[in-house]
């Protein structure tokens, strides 16, 4: 195994040392071999691997569209180490040997640690539940299931659900909308919405689903996670919860961190996704969510799609947008150059607290001991989004065309070099 001597990079406070790489762990420079690479890293900044919560990598069934392969190429582009791959495949990620082929396909590639979500329900049909307990105790020891795609809207099936993964100390991670405030809905409820002609995606349709789990996941005493936080009464339900001592993490998406949905009046289906984009003072309260620690993490809610998926009308198009590759940028850019959180503050959010929620070993570190999981950014430089040289199978962007500050220049995997941007 490589051994590598890396030099004069600073941490997330700025301080500059060096680091040294040995048998996949951080060590010290007495750990090298005689045959350790040198990096020259002055100028750029260490940062444990970032931690994805939620991925689409749609391997198996629509790999038109991603695999686990371009998946973890893209991952590894922005910085990632390990992501989790949401189980709205086909066939649906609801039995053991499914998502033991999504493990095993991250394992085979090697490029960052793949760890697959399981579906709530069988099909993610939301009325019984799927083998969670085979899930968990097979070769990819599920620990984190999901309906994505889908809200488990049935409250006696969430009651269960929430009481069946207590016994081995799973979580069950919601998409919060109920499905009859939102049936056949476009885009954001509002004057925006009404002026299109859009049917709107009233922000009480979330808020709805996520007041009746926290009260459900204090019932049983369990762990709920909520999926991609879009509305400002959605944070203020998570922050009283979490002042009640209910057991819930939340999570937010660059995107809903940065835009509109008056980005609609394009009517470019590039925008249009699930949860919709929502108002000014919706992202401006995520963003405060975030900074005092009732948005837990940000989390990509990467969905890849076709180009046939979205070059279409508004009404056909697919909902989803890629995020693995911008989404350290896009984050930098809504929550630092605001200084709503310091680089230290958000690297947490995205890298160690997600490892924690997950109880994903080897991730959210960079100690002597640590799994060697670790990106080195030029928080000095600014790179341009261009669609078609995303690693990512699909290219529907929003961000295409700006220019975005922290530069990924390396990515390493269990101390091996995985990623390495080119120089232009």
């Amino acid at each position: 195994m490589n051994s590598y001597r890396i030099k004069g990079a600073k941490d997330s406070s700025g301080k500059v040392g060096n680091y040294f790489i040995s048998n996949g762990v951080f060590g010290n420079e007495g750990d090298l071999s005689s045959s350790a690479k040198e990096i020259d890293a002055k100028g750029l900044t260490i940062l444990p691997g970032f931690v994805d919560l939620h991925t689409h990598l749609r391997e198996p069934g629509r790999e038109d569209a991603e695999t686990v392969l371009t998946g973890s190429m893209s991952a590894a582009t922005g910085g990632f180490t390990a992501i989790s791959a949401m189980p709205n495949t086909l066939p649906v990620a609801d039995t053991a040997g499914v998502v033991e082929q999504v493990y095993r396909l991250g394992k085979h590639h090697g490029i960052c640690d793949v760890y697959p979500i399981g579906a709530v329900t069988v099909g993610q049909g939301g009325t019984q539940l799927a083998e969670l307990s085979a899930m968990n105790q097979s070769e990819a020891a599920v620990r984190i299931f999901s309906d994505d795609g889908h809200c488990v809207s049935d409250a006696l099936v969430m009651r269960r659900a929430l009481e069946y993964v207590k016994t081995f100390d799973g979580i069950i991670a919601q998409h919060a909308q109920d499905p009859r405030l939102t049936q056949d809905s476009q885009m954001n409820e509002g004057e925006i919405s009404a002026r299109l002609g859009l049917k709107g995606w009233p922000a009480v349709a979330e808020e709805a689903i996520i007041a009746r789990d926290v009260l459900l996941a204090e019932h049983v005493d369990s762990r709920l996670h909520i999926c991609h936080v879009t509305t400002a009464g959605g944070v203020e339900i998570i922050r009283t919860a979490k002042k009640r001592g209910i057991k819930v993490t939340a999570e937010v998406t660059p995107h809903h961190l940065l835009l509109t949905d008056d980005l609609a009046e394009s009517y470019d289906p590039v925008y249009k996704v699930n949860p919709p984009l929502r108002t000014k003072d919706d992202v401006q309260a995520l963003r405060e969510g975030l900074a005092d620690g009732t948005i837990d993490i940000v989390a990509t809610d990467h969905a890849p799609h076709p180009h046939e998926s979205k070059d279409c009308e508004w009404s056909a198009a697919a909902f989803g947008m890629v995020g693995l590759e911008t989404a350290f940028s896009i984050a930098y850019l809504a929550m630092i150059e605001t200084k709503l959180l310091t680089l230290a503050q958000l690297v947490d959010r995205m890298s160690k607290i997600p490892a924690q929620i997950g109880r994903y070993q080897g991730h959210g570190s960079i100690s002597v001991g640590a799994g060697a999981n670790f990106t080195l950014v030029d928080l000095d430089s600014k790179w341009k989004v261009e669609r078609l040289e995303l690693a990512s199978k699909s290219k529907n962007t929003p961000f295409d065309g700006m220019v975005l500050p922290g530069v990924i220049t390396k990515t390493f995997h269990n101390g091996a070099l995985v990623y390495e941007r080119n120089s232009k």
